[in-house]
């Protein structure tokens, strides 16, 4: 029903689902609602990364590889400094790890988001694989940084040149994990005849990768990711048509489902951040003004990141600017605005320990910016068109 609403009023899905949440965060008499945070991020994180890496088009994302690494490491940096430095601003007494924490959550721009907006726009075919590109990685690197920022907090203790020197190898083995399950998992499929054990291979492969990075301490999130890449790559090779077929029906309800089922859970979770806050006006009172300037700061850091890495080593490599000339201004315009937060943020946020120094805190700072953050970029004619058919087709670059 909220999906229909969605359409008939041209919103994406998320907005609406952000919206019912707040609702049922607020309807009286329902109870209150505790996770297990190991839990909710084993369930939702795993098939949600598998299936935006598994529906991108390889050739594409290699080819932008380095752009989309760009924004995918530096502009979660960025905004993950930017957003801890404010966070500790407005809320002093929280530990330096837990704003860092805050701001590794809301840092990634989300996949599921992204791709929601991206659906009702014609924008340059480049435009959309660069932000999908971008919404995968970045998942990883928010997420790794995220894992950093809550041990930190726990334990403590600190060290940069440790975190840099942990960084690398956790992301480095968690892509290898990744690929070398990837073809596994893309042999087994191949073998199996029946296009419903397939599709349930598959997402055994999104948690297979996913438990086995984590058990071996290494990043499980880019590991899910590399392993959907790959199996998205050798999908015609290793799968039928009909398992095709319907392993794109299945995953795109299932995914529907979780995003949806994430929202409520946050809702019921907040029920109870609610009635803690109820006590205590001068948190209450602090929370709109950071909530509001967090996202200002949020969305004012990818500018700050992105035109000046889209301008300046093309200005400073003349190969470079041959290559792949300079951009017109909309399309660094775009991509900074485009930057959503969804579902993994959510997903985060619920994963903290009860006992972490400011979770009720990070709940609703991240609900709040979740909630605002449903932007539509707007594109004109010379940005592309749709043909009779419906398909978009690009304008010249």
């Amino acid at each position: 029903m909220l999906d229909t609403v969605a359409r008939r009023l041209r919103l994406p899905s998320a907005s609406v689902l952000v919206l019912a949440g707040i609702v049922l965060a607020l309807v009286p008499g329902l109870p209150e609602v505790e996770f297990d945070p190991d839990f909710v991020m084993v369930l939702f994180l795993p098939p949600l990364l598998l299936s935006g890496a598994y529906f991108t088009v390889w050739p594409d994302f290699r080819a932008n590889l380095r752009i989309i690494l760009q924004l995918a490491v530096g502009a979660v940096v960025l905004t993950t400094l930017l957003v801890g430095v404010v966070t500790h601003v407005f809320f002093p007494a929280l530990p330096w790890a837990a704003c860092f924490a805050l701001g590794a959550i809301v840092s990634p721009p989300d996949a599921v988001a992204a791709r929601a907006v991206l659906d009702h726009l014609n924008v340059p075919p480049r435009i959309a694989v660069l932000l999908e590109g971008e919404s995968l990685i970045n998942d990883a690197s928010g997420l790794v940084l995220f894992r950093f920022a809550v041990a930190a907090a726990l334990t403590g203790a600190f060290s940069a040149e440790a975190a840099a020197a942990s960084f690398v190898y956790v992301s480095a083995a968690g892509v290898g994990i990744g690929l070398a399950l990837g073809w596994i998992c893309a042999f087994v499929a191949g073998r199996l005849t029946d296009a419903r054990l397939t599709v349930v291979w598959t997402f055994l492969s999104a948690w297979a990768a996913y438990l086995l990075a984590d058990r071996l301490h290494v990043s499980g999130v880019l590991s899910t990711v590399a392993c959907g890449l790959v199996l998205g790559r050798l999908q015609h090779k290793a799968l039928s048509a009909a398992s095709r077929v319907q392993a794109l029906a299945v995953w795109s309800v299932v995914t529907f489902v979780m995003e949806a089922l994430v929202f409520v859970l946050v809702g019921l979770a907040l029920r109870g951040v609610l009635h803690r806050f109820g006590s205590d006006w001068g948190i209450v009172r602090t929370l709109a003004p950071a909530a509001v300037t967090i996202f200002a700061v949020m969305v004012l850091a990818r500018f700050a990141w992105i035109f000046p890495t889209a301008y300046i080593p093309r200005a400073l490599i003349p190969s470079l600017r041959a290559r792949d000339p300079y951009p017109p201004l909309a399309v660094p315009l775009v991509m900074s605005w485009a930057g959503m937060r969804g579902v993994v943020s959510l997903a985060a946020a619920l994963s903290l320990p009860e006992h972490f120094p400011g979770r009720d805190i990070i709940l609703f700072v991240t609900f709040c910016v979740v909630a605002s953050d449903h932007r539509r970029p707007r594109t004109d004619a010379r940005s592309g068109r749709e043909d009779a058919g419906g398909q978009r087709v690009p304008a010249p670059r």
